[in-house]
Order: C-alpha cells, then structure tokens, then sequence
C-alpha cells in the first residue's frame, strides 16, 4: 500500500509543531517575563521541565513567540502542567493555554486555547488539551503562554505542542461510513408462496413508522401545554425527543423560597408522554453565580447542603416515571457556586450522588458548553466526565450543548476532533442544545446539515436535541431556527432537517418478488416497522407484520397462499 494511501486511512493529519524546544530539556526559546523560571528535574517526558515561581499576575506563566502561525490556520494544542502549591481560601485554580496573535492592524487577539478549571496540586500532572483557528488578515507575530493560577501558586510544564491540523476532506464519506454501520441492521426476508401464486404477483413493502434514533428540541411547556397548535402539532409529527427548555430550572419553579408550582411542567411531560414523545429534563441544580436562585445565596453550611438536598430528592420524586434524563449540575465546568460557598471540590459529585438516589431508573447527566462548538473546553470535560465516572456516583452520558457562535460554520474536522475527545471518557454523548446562526436559511440548511451528519455519524453520540426551532420561541430568534415567523413557514433549514431524518435516515422500499427473489435483504435504520404484502396489487392485511428493529438483525418470514 503506498503512503498516499495511508495517509488517507489516519484519523486526522497533523503537521509540524512550530513550538521549538517543545520538551523543555533547556531554557532556549522559552521567555520568562517579570517571573523567575528554572530547568528542574521535575518532568512529565523527557528529563526536564520548567519551574516557575515568583508570579504577581495569574497572567504569567512560560512564553514562547511562535514562527509560522499562518492565518486562517487551524490548529491542535496541547501541553502539560502541574501545580507545586494551593493557595488558601481558593478551592482551586484555573489554568490555561493561550495564544495571542498580534495583526497588522494593530489589534492583538488573545485566544483560551485549553483550560482546565479547579486544579489543585493533588491532581500531579494535568493534561491541557485544545485548538483554535487563527484569526484572518495579517499576522505580525504570535505566542503561547501558559497562564491562570494565582499570583503565589508555583508550576511546572512541560511538552508543548502546535501544530496544523489539516481538514478532514473524507468527513462526509466517514460519517456515511458510521451512520451505515451504527444506525442500521439487515432485515432478512424469507418469502414463500403457494396455490399457484407466482412471484410476479407478489411485492413487499418495507415501511418504517418511527426512528429509534433520538432526534428533539427544547420545548415552551406553556405553549406545548396550552398554545399555539401548529407549535404542539410540529413537535408531535417531526420530534421523539423533548427537554424541558426553561421551566424545571431552580430559578423558574420556585424563584421565592416554598412558593412553588410544578402543575404546569408536570402536565407538559405527561402531554408529551402521550404524544409518543420521550423527555429530558433539565436541569436540577446550576452552578453558575447567576442563575442559583437568589434565595438560595443567602444561605450557607449545613442549611445550604440541607436544602440542596431537599431539591433534589422533591423534583427528582416529582418527576419519576415521567423522564427518562437529567441534567444533574449544569455547566460545572463554567460555574462552581455550590462548591465555592460549601468549600468543597467534591460537592458536585455529592449532588450526583443524592440525585441517583431519588432516582434510580433516570439516566445522570453532566452538562455543559464550549466543550463542541469550539475546543478550549474539551479536555476539562473530558478529565469532569472521567472523574464522575470513576467516583461511581451514577454518571450515565454527557451533554454537550453545541450552540455555534454568530456565523460561525460548524467545522466538521473539529466537531470530530471534540467528539473523539469527549468520548475518551467512555460515557454516551448527547447533543442537548444545538443552534447555529445565519440570517440566510439556505446556509443555514447547509450548515444544521454538516453538524447533523458529524453528530449522526458520530459512534459515541446517541441523540441530538436542537435548542428550539421556531422564530417566536427561540432565544436566539429567526437566524437560528427551522420555522419562520407568526406565518409559521418551514423555512429551507426547516425542510432540510425534515427531508434527513424523515426521507434520507428512515427506511422506505418496495420490492417486488420477481426482482428480488423469494430470499432477500434490507438494511433498515432503526425503529419500528410495518411490512406489508401486496399481490396484484391489492394489500393482503392479514399478511402484515409489526416489529422494532435494534442493533440485532431481524428475520421476517412470510407465507403467501390464496
């Protein structure tokens, strides 16, 4: 096999590193502003790392200036850091990658190429993994920095890479690849006929009814309840999933202190439940400052963790038997409040632990952002995701929430490289929150498609929910969505999305016994179906069969007599 043809067969091509020295076995190239930094024996490969000590700033840390950063470039960075100390009163650090790149219009770009929040000296070596894309337009210079802990807090580093990571021409034809392999099975059909009944009177209809496959979006609950009915009646026909958009969230369902009202969200899940529709509810607690609800903040200690407690366990209780998910702590790789206030790293992992109590039989998320759509974020999630796991507090799946930024393209090359990532920790991925942005619904199309098929094609993903798909109920309004305006028009990316998963990723064929044989084939995505038998032309329904095809292949055997 020549090497051209290898190359092909890798799973993504990486260029040369332009970082020089990258394994700190000497001083060379490496700049230590304002800081002290030493050559030590302390290392994570190779003999020696760099020591720095003497910071003021959390922005200082090891600088190399780059040669050859190429606009428009894209990128994989990785690199290795271990902290020497803690410093009193924090529960942890943030510490970071980053590049900036200074233009020729005398702008600098400073770009978070990976972090990793709440490290702490106990943790030993921490993995720094990321990319970016380099900004467009002249470059006069460039460098990496390893910056983040506060001033005081010593590290180590070692093993710094950058380098070009070369667009993945064969996504499609991968993702094809996977979606044939892994969202498919054979249906082997065994046909006989008798009382002089030939093959040329007889075909077969192979209809598929229902995907398996989760396909969803957030839900209004108010207006699923009691609103607009091309709204509710959109949902029903083009969706099998649901999440709770905003009303099971802390803040929403009981912004006073016992004033609480769960009527409405109860009665939108059984309505959706009757609907055929599976539902994921989101989300029991959020870390992030401003969305713990104020009441909640007044609190502290034991009064605090008590009435965590009781949250849980009352929305989980209330919501048994009704939802198959939660999202247990919402971006807890942006926002640490519970475990700040409690001064506890691992209270995350406590509020799992009551969660799966309350309920056993529901599927345990985490969830989160910037983890998808774009790569600082990504080895964090990873190490939280593997951390959970191991804690063995009942971590099912991930989310990963996947709104792109404004006009932003969803590269497919570097979805992959995230999903490939995210999926090292060895949970489910969920797309829980997907958007992207473009005021042209043809691009829009073009653009819900290429992230549709990386995450379809993806082996570790197993559904997709968009963050809301009509203009009158989406936060991010009309540029988002699938459905336009109070005229209700299912716009191109809104046809697009109908046309793959209801046309293109479902099952539907006809085959006619004399072309087919009496023995013979199907590769069926999966879900339900209904076979039907035709002879002249006229259905024989006592014929007709009903079955769910899994990741098993399925047998149907059909007798045709008069």
């Amino acid at each position: 096999m020549s090497c051209l043809v290898l190359l092909c067969l890798l799973p993504l091509a990486l260029g040369q590193n332009i970082v020089q020295n990258a394994n700190m076995e000497t001083m060379d190239h490496w700049n230590c502003w304002n800081i002290h930094c030493e050559l030590t024996n302390d290392h994570h490969s190779g003999q020696h790392g760099i020591k720095a000590t003497g910071r003021n700033h959390n922005y200082e840390g090891p600088s190399q200036t780059l040669s050859g950063l190429k606009p428009n470039g894209r990128y994989k960075v990785e690199g290795w850091v271990k902290l020497l100390n803690d410093k009193a009163g924090q529960l942890g650090q943030n510490i970071e990658l980053e590049v900036s790149v200074d233009l020729n219009t005398g702008k600098t770009a400073y770009i978070p190429v990976a972090s990793h929040p709440l490290a702490r000296s106990s943790d030993g070596w921490i993995h720094l993994i990321g990319d970016f894309n380099a900004p467009s337009g002249g470059i006069k210079s460039s460098s990496v920095y390893y910056q983040g802990p506060s001033p005081g807090v010593d590290f180590v580093v070692d093993s710094v890479s950058v380098t070009p990571l070369v667009s993945n021409t064969h996504w499609r034809a991968e993702s094809d690849a996977t979606i044939e392999r892994m969202r498919k099975s054979d249906i082997n059909f065994h046909v006989t006929t008798s009382g002089g009944i030939s093959n040329n009177q007889v075909e077969i209809d192979v209809i598929q009814t229902k995907k398996s496959f989760a396909f969803g979006t957030a839900v209004n609950l108010g207006e699923y309840l009691h609103g607009d009915q091309r709204y509710i009646s959109f949902i029903n026909k083009h969706f099998n999933w649901a999440v709770t958009e905003n009303a099971l969230k802390w803040t929403s369902l009981e912004p006073q202190k016992g004033r609480i009202n769960y009527d409405e969200p109860i009665n939108a899940i059984k309505k959706l439940r009757s609907n055929g529709i599976k539902v994921r509810a989101h989300n029991i607690v959020w870390s992030v400052d401003q969305f713990v609800p104020q009441w909640v903040k007044a609190l502290r200690g034991q009064a605090l963790k008590d009435t965590v407690k009781h949250h849980i366990q009352d929305i989980v209780g209330r919501t048994k038997g009704l939802v198959e998910h939660w999202d247990v702590n919402n971006e807890n790789l942006h926002g640490f409040w519970f475990q700040n206030t409690l001064n506890d790293r691992d209270y995350d992992l406590e509020i799992f632990r009551i969660a799966k109590q309350a309920g056993p039989n529901v599927k345990m998320f985490l969830n989160d952002f910037s983890v998808v759509s774009s790569g600082g974020m990504t080895g964090a999630y990873r190490d939280q995701a593997i951390r959970t796991k191991n804690a063995n507090v009942g971590l099912y799946g991930v989310g990963v929430q996947c709104h792109f930024g404004e006009n932003v393209e969803p590269d497919p090359t570097l979805i992959k490289e995230h999903l490939d990532t995210i999926a090292q920790a060895g949970v489910p991925i969920w797309v829980t929150e997907l958007d992207v942005i473009n005021a042209d619904e043809h691009k829009r199309a073009d653009w819900y498609e290429t992230a549709l098929r990386t995450f379809y094609g993806h082996p570790a993903v197993e559904g997709i929910m968009f963050w809301g798909f009509w203009s009158e109920r989406d936060w991010r309004g009309d540029p988002a969505t699938l459905v336009s305006g109070n005229e209700f028009r299912i716009n191109a990316a809104g046809q697009r999305y109908i046309d793959l998963t209801e046309k293109q990723w479902m099952t539907n064929e006809n085959h006619k016994l004399s072309q087919s044989g009496n023995n013979f084939k199907v590769r069926g995505f999966h879900g339900d179906y209904t076979i039907k038998v035709k002879v002249n032309g006229k259905e024989v329904s006592s014929l007709s069969q009903f079955f769910t095809l899994g990741k098993s292949a399925h047998t149907v055997n059909i007798h045709v007599h008069h």
